[in-house]
């Protein structure tokens, strides 16, 4: 099911229980970050601030908190339905048969639903604020802890294009509210509008930025996802929406934007210009320090008539941002298995934020079987940030923390069964000696291999004869257990 916007998707949360209004005035600055991190730690609803203290619209959040109203977003029962269609369009065989003509054909109808679709009026355009009417103070923004630099705008979406190429990238970044009409863009060094924002300031242009807040669920979810560069992520999330997103022009700079986006902000940034940005709470569980970034001079606004702002919070795990990793996980695992054959399965734990961990398993076939696996891991995008790689065996549930562990304690002689490097890592790493870059840890917990050197003969795992366990099971009401 495609949601229109971002107002439909909160229509059906709240038919669906889902959803909780807050009639009562709260404050943007640390009380709504406070009561929304005990909402999602309890596993609740999403919420919908309607009187903030600050600002002139509605505030939503949490709205992603639950592996179910990420599923709900995306309009499938199971995340993993969204992998499922994905591996099928990676299939190469050739169609034999009716049979296999008829599903050929149901491959290229999603994809005719891919393309963005241009329109010439949107409901983003309602309402237009120029140049001394811009006010960055109408939107809620939130300070979600008491040592964060200022209010922050925690999910724009980010809309830049390379200057050379036209291509187009769509990003969330967080964003600083430094004044009524500037923002500070918190891009790392391997985000793609960083490599566009180089290109113009090589070549001593400006480059134009649009910002859309409250969009759709797909649209937000797909600025999220580590797709690669040449990968346009409005193609993605038709591909998601089973349905074309509609795009209209920017009223000031050469972008689109979704045409039911609930806020749009239009600007440019200035070759060379730097400001202080930060500090700032990020999913680290850390402030993250002072550092120049480009600053984006905010020169159109423009609104829906009765706009729903929507935000996140930032935090150590549990966060809202959980499950939108878990929904990459699920989603990008054929993608992740077609570039490395070997995995069976992969996670990566909420505690982990994303970039820490990354458990694999694998049908392990010769020596030395995992460590090949951990360096092709290290090469595959954004997989190649992941500090710390456990690969197991296939008969271990990697989403199983407490198999996995239980593997990763007992399996592994730490003199043979490690793989120590360097590489890069999150710019937001705080424990790397040097910005960027740091030391890397693979830990071999699969069955040892005579041809590894281990000779002592691999000891039989105790299981339960099945007879036994289907015995039980049938006289399980006996025993009043």
């Amino acid at each position: 099911m495609a949601h229109t916007d971002l107002r439909e998707f909160l229509k059906r949360l709240e038919k669906a229980g889902e959803l909780k209004r807050i009639t009562a005035p709260v404050d943007p600055t640390l009380e709504i970050s406070e009561i929304t991190q005990r909402v999602v730690r309890a596993g609740g609803p999403a919420l919908l601030f309607e009187n903030p203290t600050r600002g002139d619209m509605p505030l939503a959040i949490n709205v992603f908190g639950t592996e179910r109203r990420m599923a709900m977003a995306l309009g499938v029962d199971s995340l993993d339905e969204i992998g499922q269609r994905i591996a099928s369009m990676l299939k190469p065989e050739l169609p034999q048969g009716f049979s296999g003509f008829r599903e050929a054909l149901g491959k290229l109808t999603q994809l005719k639903n891919v393309p963005p679709k241009r329109v010439k009026t949107a409901p983003s355009q309602e309402v237009v604020y120029k140049g001394d009417e811009v006010d960055l103070n109408k939107l809620p923004g939130l300070q979600v802890w008491p040592g964060d630099g200022g209010i922050y705008h925690n999910l724009g979406l980010t809309h830049t294009k390379h200057p050379e190429t036209g291509a187009r990238n769509l990003g969330l970044y967080r964003l600083q509210q430094h004044s009524r009409n500037t923002l500070g863009m918190h891009w790392q060094i391997h985000k793609d509008s960083t490599a566009h924002h180089a290109v113009a300031e090589r070549l001593g242009q400006r480059l134009p930025v649009a910002i859309a807040f409250g969009c759709d669920p797909a649209v937000s979810y797909s600025a999220t996802a580590p797709l690669p560069g040449d990968i346009d992520e409005y193609l993605f999330a038709g591909f998601l929406r089973g349905e074309r997103v509609e795009m209209v022009d920017c009223l000031t700079v050469p972008l689109q934007v979704p045409a039911h986006a609930q806020v749009v902000l239009e600007g440019y940034l200035e070759p060379g210009e730097r400001a202080p940005e930060g500090p700032f709470g990020d999913h680290t569980g850390f402030y993250t320090p002072v550092e120049d970034f480009p600053v984006l001079h905010v020169e159109v606004m423009t609104t829906q008539r009765k706009p729903i702002y929507q935000s996140i919070v930032t935090s150590q795990p549990p966060q809202e941002d959980g499950p939108l990793g878990k929904a990459t996980n699920r989603i990008f695992l054929p993608l992740i298995k077609f570039m490395i054959p070997d995995i069976v399965d992969f996670d990566l734990p909420d505690a982990g934020v994303f970039h820490n961990c990354c458990i694999v398993s694998i049908d392990k076939r010769f020596p030395k079987h995992a460590m090949k696996v951990m360096n092709a891991v290290w090469g595959a995008g954004l997989l190649s940030l992941s500090k710390l790689i456990v690969v197991v065996d296939s008969d271990c549930d990697v989403h199983d923390y407490q198999e996995v562990a239980f593997r990763a304690f007992g399996n592994v002689d730490y003199a043979h069964d490690i793989l120590l490097t360097h590489g890069p890592v999150d710019h937001l790493d705080h424990a790397s000696y040097q910005q960027f870059w740091g030391g890397k840890l693979g830990v071999d917990a699969t069955r040892k291999l005579p041809s590894e050197g281990y000779h002592r003969g691999w000891p039989e795992e105790m299981r339960m004869s099945p007879e036994v366990v289907a015995a039980v099971d049938a006289r399980w009401r006996e025993f009043g257990l």
